[in-house]
C-alpha cells in the first residue's frame, strides 16, 4: 500500500484509513544522455560511436545518426576508451576497480577483466603495436602501463606490464596519469601529455619493439605550453597538436613550435590530417597548417566536450551540451566550405512591372571564377515554380538580374550554386509581395465546451475572391501524439460556405485556410473548442445500497474495504484527482485530494482501508484537471460524487 498525505488526513478523522493504488504504471526508457563524459571514440566497421559517461559508470553506443543502440552499466567510473586497430575490441580504462576491461564492440559484452596493480588508475588509454598502453600514478609517480592481449594469462605470464615509462631521457619522470594519443597510420608512436603540471611535458615514444624508447621529450622550461589539456599525433607528419591550438614539431629528440591554429581547447586529427577544433561555442575544421577553417559548426550556448572523427574523415562527431547532460551530435561533410550566398529582392512591386534582384556568393575558400547561379521564380500560377536565365557571379561575388512577375501575391526568387569539388551546395531565396486585395474568411465555435465524445459541425464562411473558391479546414487535437490534420477541403458553396465535423475527443484548434489566387490575399482563421474527459467510477464490496434521506449510498461493513474503479479516457502519463471527503456534524469535510495514475486500460483501482468503526459516512469522486493531471489535452473535468456508509 502507498501512505499519502491523503491518507494521513483521512486516518485523522476515520483513525485507521489509508490509501493504495491497484493500476501499476509503465517504466520509463533508459537515458541516452551523458553527465561526464570520458572516453569518446568511434568504430567505423560498425559504424558505432562509443562514448562512456563516468558519473553513472555506463558505456553507451550510438549509430553514426546519434541514436542510441546499445548501453552496458554497473563499471563504476569510465575514465577512457580505445578501440584496437582492427576495431574487435574495445577496451576501457575502470579506475575506481583498477582494471582495463575487453568488450564485444557489436555487444558491450565484457570479454576480459585485466587487472591493474595499482591504487592510482588506469587513466588514460591508447592501443598502437598490438597493445594496449595506459597511465596509471599519482604526482611525479605517473608511469607507463600496457596489456598484451594475444597474451593467456592461463600461461602463466600477465598480459599486464607495469613501469613501462623509459629511464633514459624522461628527466624526472611524469607528474601523473599522462594523455596517450595514437595514428593507425603510424603504428608504434605514442603520444604523451602530461596534465597537472604548468611545464607541461610532452613527448612521443616509439613503442613498436614492445620496449619503449624516446623519440622525443620536453619537460624544462614555458617555451612550447603552459599546461597541457589535449594532446594529439598529427598524422602525415612529426608533429604533435597540443590544446587544439599549437603545433609543436619534432625530431632529434626535442621539440619546436611549428606554427598555431586560432585559439582553442581541444581536438581531434583525421588519419587524412585534417584537425576538429572546440573553440568556444564552435568545432572549426582546418586543413594542416591553414589559418582560415574549410567549415565551422556552432555548438549552441555551451562548448562541445569532446569531437572526434570516423576513420574515414566522413564525418565529425561532438558532444554537444542538452540541459545537465551531453549527446553525440554528428557533423557531416566536413571537408567542405560552406559559401555564403544572399539574395536581395525588394519588399513591394506592382505586378507585370520589371524589378531588380541582386546578391553575393562568397567562400573562405576561394570560388571557381565566373560560377553560374540557377534562378527560379515562384508564384501562384507556378507553384512548382518557373526556371529563369541563370547569373553569372562577378569577380568580386556579386550578381543581379532583372524580371517582371506576371502574377500577384508572393512571388519567391531563388537562387542556387551547385556547389563544387571543395563547396558544398548552397541556395538562398527573398520574396516581393506584389499587392493583393484582402478577403473575409470566419469560423464557428470558438471558445466553446463539449462533452466527451461529440460530433461538432465547424463552418467556414469565405468572402469575395478572383478565381480560387476553396477552402481547407484542418483540426489539431493537443497532445504531441495526434499531429494536425486536413479534414476537409473544397470550393465553398452558393453561400460561400463550407462545414467539417470534429469527433470532440480533446481540446482541439481548428483552422481555416484560404490560400489566396493572383488578386486576393491568403486568408487564415483559428478557433479553439474544448472537450471534457470521460469519467465513471464502480463501486464495490459493499453488501447493498440503500438511501439515506434522497441520497443513495454504498452500504459496508465497518471492517470492508471499499474498492473504488475509476474508467477515465486515457492518455500516457495522466492521474486522476481523488477528492474524499467526510460527513461529520451536518457538513462535509475534506480529507485531502490525492493523484493516482490511470493504466493503459484507462483504469485506476483505489482501495480505502475500513475504519472499523459504525455510523460513518463519506464521499469521493475522481476529478481530471487541466495541467494537474499530467497532460493539457482536456479541459477541466468533475465526475459525480460515490457516497459510502460504514454499518456494523
Amino acid at each position: 500500500m502507498r501512505s499519502t498525505s491523503a491518507a494521513t488526513a483521512f486516518a485523522v478523522l476515520f483513525s485507521s484509513v489509508a490509501l493504495s493504488v491497484a493500476a501499476a504504471g509503465t517504466a520509463s526508457a533508459e537515458s541516452a544522455d551523458v553527465v561526464s563524459p570520458g572516453g569518446f571514440v568511434v568504430n567505423h566497421t560498425l559504424q558505432r560511436v562509443y562514448v562512456s559517461d563516468q558519473a553513472n559508470g555506463r558505456i553507451l553506443a550510438a549509430d553514426y545518426n546519434g541514436t542510441l543502440v546499445g548501453l552496458n552499466v554497473g563499471f563504476g567510473d569510465v575514465s577512457d576508451l580505445v578501440l584496437s586497430d582492427d576495431g574487435a575490441t574495445l577496451y576501457a580504462a575502470l579506475p575506481s576497480s583498477h582494471e582495463i576491461v575487453a568488450l564485444d564492440p557489436a555487444t558491450l559484452k565484457v570479454r576480459t577483466r585485466y587487472t591493474v596493480a595499482t591504487d592510482t588508475g588506469p587513466r588514460h588509454l591508447a592501443f598502437t603495436s598490438g597493445k594496449v598502453w595506459f597511465s596509471y600514478g599519482d604526482q611525479w609517480d605517473g608511469d607507463l602501463g600496457s596489456v598484451d592481449p594475444a597474451v593467456d594469462p592461463a600461461s602463466g605470464t600477465d598480459p599486464v606490464a607495469l613501469a613501462q615509462l623509459p629511464t633514459e631521457g624522461t628527466g624526472v619522470g611524469l607528474w601523473g596519469q599522462v594523455l596517450l594519443d595514437t595514428d593507425p597510420l603510424r603504428p608504434g608512436l605514442l603520444a604523451v601529455g602530461e596534465t597537472g603540471d604548468s611545464t607541461g611535458t610532452e613527448a612521443v615514444l616509439d613503442v613498436s619493439s614492445g620496449t619503449p624508447k624516446v623519440t622525443a621529450w620536453h619537460d624544462s622550461s614555458y617555451d612550447l605550453n603552459d599546461g597541457v589539456g589535449d594532446i594529439d599525433l598529427v598524422a602525415g607528419s612529426d608533429r604533435v597538436l597540443v590544446n587544439g591550438t599549437d603545433r609543436h614539431a619534432y625530431a632529434n629528440g626535442t621539440f619546436t613550435k611549428a606554427g598555431a591554429y586560432p585559439a582553442g581547447q581541444r581536438a581531434d586529427v583525421s588519419r587524412i590530417g585534417l584537425i576538429a577544433q572546440i573553440a568556444g561555442t564552435k568545432v572549426a575544421i582546418y586543413r594542416p597548417s591553414a589559418a582560415q577553417p574549410v567549415r565551422t559548426y556552432s555548438t549552441g550556448t555551451q562548448p562541445a566536450a569532446d569531437v572526434v572523427w570516423a576513420p574515414d574523415s566522413s564525418r565529425v562527431f561532438a558532444l554537444v551540451a542538452s540541459g545537465n547532460s551531453y549527446t553525440v551530435k554528428p557533423l557531416t561533410q566536413p571537408t567542405l566550405n560552406v559559401p555564403t550566398l544572399t539574395v536581395n529582392a525588394p519588399a513591394t512591386a506592382t505586378r507585370t512591372k520589371q524589378l531588380t534582384v541582386t546578391g553575393k556568393l562568397s567562400a573562405t575558400i576561394p570560388l571557381p571564377s565566373g560560377a553560374k547561379l540557377a534562378v527560379t521564380r515562384t508564384d501562384l500560377e507556378s507553384p512548382n515554380g518557373k526556371s529563369l536565365p541563370t547569373a553569372t557571379v562577378k569577380a568580386d561575388g556579386t550578381y543581379s538580374f532583372t524580371n517582371s512577375p506576371p502574377v500577384g501575391g508572393k512571388v519567391t526568387y531563388k537562387v542556387s550554386y551547385a556547389g563544387d569539388a571543395t563547396h558544398t551546395a548552397v541556395s538562398a531565396s527573398d520574396k516581393v509581395d506584389v499587392s493583393r486585395a484582402s478577403t473575409a474568411l470566419k469560423l464557428n465555435n470558438n471558445g466553446k465546451l463539449y462533452n466527451h465524445g461529440a460530433d461538432v459541425k465547424f463552418t467556414a464562411h469565405l468572402g469575395t475572391t478572383y478565381k480560387n473558391r476553396s477552402v481547407q479546414i484542418y483540426a489539431d487535437p493537443f497532445g504531441g501524439d495526434k499531429p494536425k490534420k486536413l479534414i476537409k477541403s473544397g470550393k465553398v458553396n452558393s453561400a460561400g460556405d463550407i462545414s467539417a465535423w470534429v469527433d470532440m475527443t480533446r481540446d482541439t484548434a481548428v483552422t481555416a485556410v484560404f490560400s489566396g489566387d493572383a488578386r486576393y490575399k491568403p486568408k487564415t482563421v483559428k478557433v479553439t473548442a474544448y472537450a471534457r474527459v470521460k469519467i465513471s467510477t464502480a463501486v464495490s464490496k459493499h453488501y447493498k445500497t440503500a438511501k439515506i434521506g434522497s441520497t443513495s449510498y454504498s452500504w459496508f461493513h465497518k471492517n470492508t474495504d471499499p474498492l473504488l474503479t475509476t474508467t477515465m479516457s486515457y492518455y500516457p502519463g495522466r492521474q486522476q484527482r481523488f477528492d474524499l471527503q467526510v460527513y461529520y456534524q451536518g457538513s462535509w469535510y475534506s480529507a485531502e485530494s490525492q493523484y493516482f495514475p490511470i493504466g493503459t486500460n484507462g483504469k485506476s483501482a483505489i482501495t480505502l482501508e475500513a475504519p472499523g468503526e459504525s455510523g460513518i459516512r463519506a464521499r469521493m469522486r475522481s476529478v481530471y484537471v487541466n495541467g494537474s493531471s499530467g497532460d493539457t489535452v482536456n479541459s477541466t473535468t468533475y465526475g459525480s460524487w460515490k457516497y459510502l456508509y460504514f454499518s456494523n
